[in-house]
């Protein structure tokens, strides 16, 4: 990887919002050097027991994780589609606990030490906002030392 690269944090899941974030960071960005990509999903995983086996855990942990990957390379060749080479897309899937999701996408935010975290909002009513919460709102106001788009 060129250290002279912009890293850029694409938080996606199977949302419409999130493939208009994809698409715009491709629209805006591809073909252009000096940029690099990384597509993350988190799969918050449920408490032990939520499942009555560990082969039911297994078997769940596998189906997300087939589904995600699937979803992860369609992103991915959008990407490589709009210009960005192929070593600069990557795509990253996490499966842990999470506190909440924003948390954990703000870890692997500074992990990688990426300069701009893109996620898409999500469109929950202010009611919806005010219960759980929002992880577009939560990275706005937590991030440190990066920008942060938020694609509607």
């Amino acid at each position: 990887m060129d250290m002279k690269d912009r890293h850029i944090l694409i938080a996606v899941d199977e949302s419409e919002n999130a493939k208009r974030a994809v698409l715009y960071v491709a629209d805006f960005l591809g073909g252009i050097p000096g940029f690099r990509v990384t597509l993350l999903n988190i799969i918050p995983e449920p408490p032990e027991d939520y499942f009555k086996t560990s082969e039911e855990q297994i078997r769940w942990r596998e189906e997300h994780k087939h589904k995600i990957e699937r979803m992860l390379e369609n992103y991915r060749q959008i990407l490589i589609q709009s210009g960005f080479t192929e070593d600069k897309v990557s795509a990253k899937l996490v499966i842990r606990d999470c506190p909440s999701v924003a948390e954990c996408i703000l870890d692997e935010l500074n992990k990688l030490k990426a300069c701009t975290a893109v996620v898409g909002r999500r469109g929950i009513s202010k009611k919806e906002e005010f219960l759980f919460g929002s992880t577009s709102s939560k990275i706005i106001h937590e991030a440190k030392n990066c920008s942060v788009w938020v694609i509607e």
